[in-house]
Formats: structure tokens, sequence, C-alpha cells
């Protein structure tokens, strides 16, 4: 956990950043969160995941529910399956996500999944920063209360502060 002033990869503006990917990289952890986010749901038949960051995730829990591993990527601007992968109509489907701050991403791949006739269980994630219940189900590893802004009224740039992008999706 880094404290901070950070672009988060909503494009809001964070005092506070997670830094999932540290924990990732080690299966042997990424394993033991598997099981753990596995364990709360029954019959799990395709696990759904965004690209990118939540594909390692996805892959890890869906190996640890003996389920299919499936990720969305946005294809002009929207989630889609891509690369022959198909949800079957009544499938029991996870949506896994690594954070949730606005629950955008997730909302996408969770609505995608209904659009797809798929049974949806959830979405379940290794961290909830959301600021509000988010209009899906959620489960989380670990909640975490963090302030999130608005670039145009980010107290943090107010004061100067440098801002730091650590994620994959803001590269400077």
């Amino acid at each position: 956990m880094l404290s901070g002033h950070f672009l988060l990869s909503s494009g809001r503006h964070g005092d506070r950043y997670v830094q999932k990917a540290r924990v990732l990289e080690r299966p042997e952890v990424a394993m033991e969160l598997a099981r753990e986010i596995a364990s709360w749901y029954e019959g799990v038949d395709v696990v759904l995941a965004p690209a990118v960051g939540a594909i390692a995730l996805g892959f890890a829990v869906a190996l640890a529910a003996g389920a299919r591993s499936l990720f969305a990527e946005r294809v002009d601007g929207r989630m889609a399956l891509r690369r022959g992968f198909a949800i079957e109509s009544g499938e029991r489907t996870l949506v896994v996500e690594d954070v949730v701050t606005t629950g955008g991403s997730a909302l996408e791949v969770y609505d995608l999944a209904g659009e797809v006739g798929a049974e949806r269980l959830g979405v379940a994630a290794l961290i909830d920063r959301s600021p509000a219940p988010p209009p899906f189900p959620l489960r989380a590893v670990l909640r975490v209360e963090a302030a999130a802004w608005d670039p145009a009224e980010c107290p943090l740039c107010a004061a100067g502060r440098p801002l730091d992008s650590p994620g994959s999706r803001h590269l400077r």
C-alpha cells in the first residue's frame, strides 16, 4: 500500500495506491488468495476477468475453482470476448477484478456476461476501494478506504504535490 498522489487507472487522482502486481508476482501468494476467493462461490463454470490487470488473478481463481478462465478486452471502446472465447447460456460465471475503484471495468464485464446469457454469480476482487456500493454484487478480500478526486478538483494537485503513475494504463 503506497501513500502519496497517484493517477489511478480510472483517470481519477488518489491518495493511496494498492500495488497489487507485487502480490500477484508471487504465485504461491496469488494461489492462496485465489483459493479464498473461489471458496466463496459454488459451481463456477467460467471465471471472466477484464484485461489486462486482472488476467493473472482470474486465471488463478479459475484454477482454484476448477473452472475455465476467460478474459474480456476492449474493442472499439467496449469490453468484448475475443480469441475464440465464448460463454454458453446458463454457465455460472464469476467476474474477477483486481482492484475496484469506480467499478467501471467490472460493470462492463459483468454486463457482458449477462448479454451472452451467463448466470452471473457476482464480482470478486482483491481490493474494493470503491467510494459507494457498486451496481453489482461485490465481494473483496480487502476493503480499503481511500480518497479519490476528479483531476480538476484534486487537493493534492492544488497543493503542488507531484503526481505519480505507478500503474500500467498511464505509463509516461
